[in-house]
C-alpha cells in the first residue's frame, strides 16, 4: 500500500518553519484579501486562509465588498491597495459574487506583481514559463508550489523522472508542468483532447492529476511504484453523510494498492496551497523590509 503524504503534517512543519523566519528576520507581513460577495466556498478558503496565517504570525485584513461593487470601484481599491506600504500581499478571492460583470483576469493582473503572492498576474506566470524559479523573481503559483513540496518530501528524485500532468488549467495544470520542468523532469501534459490518456499515465514516475472528475484515474492507470498527487477534489452523494455527500479526489483510492506514495483527499494538496500562499506574502514583507 502506498504511503499517504499528509499535507495536513508537511502544513505544520512549513508553519513552524515561517513562524521562525518572520521572528529572525523581524517583519511584520500583512495579507490582503479581497472578496467580493459572500459565496460560503469562498468564506470557507478565507477562513482556512486566515488561520494559517494567525498561526505563523502573519496579520490579514479581509476586505469583503458588496455584490453592487462595478469594476472601475473595485479598481480603486487595488490600486490603493497596490500603493499601501503596509500590505505585502494582496490575493483576490475568486471567484466573485457581483451583480456586475468584472473581467477576472484584468483584475488579477491590476495586482502588483510584487504582492502578486497567488502568483497568477500574467508577468509572474511568464517569469515561470522562462525559468525564474529561484523564489527571488517571481511568486510561484501556490498550488502547483505546494504539489511540488509534497513531491520533495517522498525523498523520489524529480531530476530525470518521468512526470506526467493531466490537466493544463493556468492555475494548476500548466505551471505544475513548468515548475516539474525546471526541476528537470521529462514531463508530458495530457488534456481532454488528448489521445491514449491510460496509456500515457502508465509510462509516469511521478503522476499530478488536476482534471476535476471524481475517480478519473483509474488503478491499473498507475505505475507501480508512482508517486501520486490528487489536486481533485469534488463532491459526491453519500447518504452515510449528515451533508448527504463526501469529498473525493480525481483518483480512484484504491490506486494506493499499487502506487508508492499518494496524497489523500481531503488533507493533501489542500493545506499546502494555503501554506505556500502565506510563505510566499513572508517572502514578500522580507523583500520590502530589504529594499526600504
Amino acid at each position: 500500500m502506498a504511503t499517504i503524504i499528509s499535507g495536513k503534517q508537511v502544513s505544520e512543519e512549513i508553519r513552524d518553519q515561517l513562524k521562525a523566519k518572520i521572528q529572525s528576520e523581524k517583519v511584520d507581513p500583512l495579507l490582503t484579501i479581497v472578496q467580493v460577495g459572500n459565496r460560503e466556498d469562498s468564506n470557507v478558503y478565507i477562513r482556512m486562509k486566515i488561520k494559517f496565517a494567525e498561526g505563523c504570525g502573519v496579520k490579514t485584513d479581509h476586505l469583503r465588498l458588496d455584490r453592487t461593487i462595478k469594476e472601475d470601484e473595485l479598481i480603486k481599491v487595488i490600486d490603493s491597495l497596490n500603493k499601501s506600504s503596509n500590505v505585502h500581499g494582496i490575493i483576490v478571492q475568486l471567484p466573485f459574487d457581483s451583480e456586475h460583470p468584472i473581467d477576472t483576469n484584468k483584475i488579477c493582473n491590476l495586482v502588483s506583481p510584487l504582492k502578486d503572492v497567488d502568483g497568477l498576474s500574467d508577468l509572474n506566470a511568464g517569469k515561470l514559463l522562462h525559468g525564474q524559479v529561484d523564489g527571488q523573481s517571481c511568486f510561484l503559483p501556490c498550488t502547483p508550489n505546494g504539489c511540488l513540496q509534497l513531491i520533495r518530501k517522498t525523498g523520489r528524485k524529480i531530476e530525470g523522472a518521468r512526470a506526467v500532468v493531466l490537466g493544463r488549467s493556468k492555475i494548476v495544470g500548466s505551471p505544475m508542468a513548468q515548475l516539474l520542468i525546471w526541476n528537470h523532469a521529462t514531463v508530458t501534459i495530457l488534456h481532454s483532447k488528448s489521445q491514449n490518456i491510460p496509456d500515457i499515465c502508465r509510462e509516469a514516475d511521478i503522476l499530478v492529476v488536476a482534471i476535476g472528475r471524481a475517480g478519473y484515474v483509474k488503478k491499473d492507470w498507475v505505475k507501480p511504484g508512482a508517486v501520486v498527487i490528487d489536486c481533485g477534489i469534488n463532491a459526491i452523494p453519500d447518504a452515510t453523510k449528515k451533508s448527504g455527500q463526501r469529498l473525493v479526489g480525481d483518483v480512484e483510492a484504491n490506486v494506493a494498492e499499487v502506487a508508492a506514495f499518494m496524497t489523500p483527499v481531503p488533507g493533501g494538496v489542500g493545506p499546502l496551497t494555503v501554506a505556500m500562499l502565506i510563505s510566499n506574502t513572508v517572502d514578500s514583507a522580507i523583500r520590502f523590509k530589504n529594499q526600504s
